[in-house]
C-alpha cells in the first residue's frame, strides 16, 4: 500500500525535466512521422486472427502454435512484424491524442509551431474519418478480435471520444466553430450508431462499437462524459439526458471498494473481475470529468472512492519513486500505457485531490528515467522473468508515444496552473 503522508514541501515537480522529456519525444516524432506500429496490428493478420478464434476444444498442436507465436511476438515484436509484412500506419486515436498534447504545449509555451502541429493532426482526422455513419467517428486501422470480430476502420466509442477531446480542446483554445461542429457530429454517431442497452429508466449502456453489444465501463463512460460536455455547451437536452443515464450505470456497478470491473456485471463472465491500470485511469478521469460538469456529489464520491482504490492497489512505492502496477496483484509487466495513464490521471485530478499531486513527482521521475530512450521515444514494457528484468524496446506510436506526449503536456499544464 502506498504511504501518502509525504509533506507538502516535497510537492515539487521539475518543470524543466518534464519539458525536456516532452521536447525530446516531439523531436523524435518530427523525424519519425505519424506512422508507426501498434501492439494490436499484427494480431489483425490472418494467422493471428485464426489462432485467437481457436475454441477450447481445438487440437493441442494448434494451441501450442498459438502460444509459440504470441510468445515470439511478445519477445521479438519488430522482427515478427517484418516477417508478417505488417506496415507502419497512422492511427486516428494517436492523432487525436497528439492534437490535444500539442494544444497543451501551445498553452504552456505559446510557441505557434505546437498550434500548427495540432491543426495538422485535426485536419488529417477530418479527412480520414470512418464513412457511412450518422456523424464523425474513427476506429483502428487494423482488424481486431474481441468477443466478436471487428473489421479495420470500424468506429468505436473510445477512439471517437478521444479524438473528440482533441477537437473540443481546439474549440476551447482556438475558438473556431468548426471544431465544435465536429464535436456535435461525434455526438450524433454516439447516439445513432452505437447500440444502446436500455437497462431501465435511469440507466443505459453504450456499446463499444456498432457491431457489438458489450457492456464495457470505460467505453460507456467516455461516451457519457463527452455527451454531457458537448450537451452543456450546445444546451442539447437529449445529449445531457443520455450522458447522465450512461454515467448512472457506472454508479450502479461500482464495487464496494470503489473499483469498476472492465466488463459490466451482465457480461463479466468474459473476464471475471478484471481490473488493470489504464482502464481504471480512464474510468476515474471520466467520473471526475462528469462531476466537474454536473457538480453532482454522487460522482465526486464515486471518483474519490475509486481514486483511493487506485492509490492502494495500482501504484507501488520503491525508494521514494512511484511505479505504476499493471493490476492490483501484479507490478509486471510495467507497461508504457499504464505509465502514461498514471501521469495523466494524477495530473488531471491534481487540482482536487492532494494525493494525486503528491505522487506525481515520483511517477514522473521513475517513468522518464526508466522508460524514455536517449533518442526520445518511450519503450513498450519491462517484463520480469526468472533471469531478471527484460525490456521490450519498440516505439509503439498510439500505445506509447501519443499517450506519453499527452501525459507530459498535461503535467506541464498542472505546473503552470500551480
Amino acid at each position: 500500500m502506498i504511504n501518502n503522508s509525504v509533506g507538502k514541501q516535497n510537492i515539487i515537480l521539475d518543470r524543466n525535466c518534464i519539458l525536456s522529456s516532452s521536447e525530446k519525444l516531439d523531436t523524435w516524432l518530427q523525424k519519425n512521422g505519424w506512422a508507426g506500429y501498434d501492439p494490436y496490428d499484427i494480431k489483425g493478420t490472418p494467422l493471428f486472427l485464426y489462432l485467437q478464434r481457436l475454441s477450447p476444444q481445438a487440437p493441442l498442436h494448434r494451441k501450442a502454435l498459438r502460444r509459440a507465436l504470441f510468445a515470439l511476438e511478445n519477445r521479438y515484436p519488430l522482427l515478427m512484424r517484418r516477417l508478417f509484412g505488417v506496415k507502419k500506419q497512422i492511427n486516428a486515436k494517436a492523432m487525436g491524442l497528439f492534437a490535444k498534447a500539442y494544444l497543451n504545449l501551445y498553452e504552456v509555451t505559446l510557441e505557434e509551431r505546437f498550434r500548427d502541429e495540432a491543426i495538422e493532426c485535426l485536419d488529417w482526422l477530418l479527412s480520414n474519418h470512418s464513412p457511412g455513419y450518422s456523424g464523425l467517428c474513427w476506429g483502428y486501422p487494423f482488424h481486431w478480435q474481441s468477443k466478436v470480430f471487428i473489421p479495420r476502420g470500424t468506429p468505436s466509442a473510445v477512439v471517437s471520444c478521444v479524438v473528440g477531446d482533441g477537437f473540443w480542446t481546439a474549440y476551447q483554445i482556438l475558438r473556431d466553430k468548426k471544431y465544435l461542429d465536429a464535436c456535435e457530429s461525434i455526438c450524433r454517431f454516439l447516439i445513432n450508431d452505437l447500440n444502446i442497452d436500455e437497462i431501465d429508466e435511469d440507466c443505459i449502456c453504450f456499446s463499444y462499437t456498432p457491431v457489438d453489444d458489450f457492456h464495457v465501463h470505460n467505453a460507456n463512460l467516455f461516451a457519457a462524459e463527452f455527451l454531457i460536455r458537448v450537451g452543456q455547451e450546445l444546451k442539447e437536452i437529449c445529449y445531457l439526458e443520455l450522458g447522465r443515464r450512461a454515467a448512472n450505470y457506472a454508479l450502479r456497478e461500482q464495487n464496494s471498494d470503489g473499483s469498476l470491473y472492465y466488463w459490466g456485471r451482465i457480461q463479466n463472465h468474459y473476464s471475471p473481475h478484471h481490473i488493470d491500470h489504464y482502464h481504471s485511469g480512464f474510468e476515474i478521469r471520466m467520473l471526475y470529468g462528469i462531476w466537474r460538469l454536473t457538480r453532482d456529489s454522487h460522482f465526486r464520491e464515486a471518483t474519490q472512492k475509486y481514486f483511493h482504490f487506485y492509490l492502494d492497489n495500482l501504484v507501488a512505492k520503491s525508494n521514494g519513486q512511484i511505479i505504476p502496477k499493471m493490476t492490483p496483484h501484479r507490478l509486471y509487466p510495467i507497461n508504457i500505457h499504464s505509465c502514461a495513464e498514471a501521469i495523466l490521471c494524477n495530473a488531471t485530478l491534481a487540482d482536487e485531490f492532494e494525493e494525486a499531486r503528491l505522487i506525481l513527482v515520483g511517477l514522473c521521475d521513475w517513468i522518464v528515467t526508466n522508460m524514455q530512450t536517449e533518442a526520445g521515444w518511450f519503450i513498450y514494457m519491462i517484463l520480469k522473468g526468472w533471469a531478471g528484468e527484460r525490456r521490450i524496446e519498440i516505439p509503439y506510436i498510439r500505445w506509447g508515444q501519443a499517450w506519453m506526449l499527452l501525459a507530459l503536456s498535461t503535467c506541464l499544464l498542472v505546473m503552470n496552473a500551480g
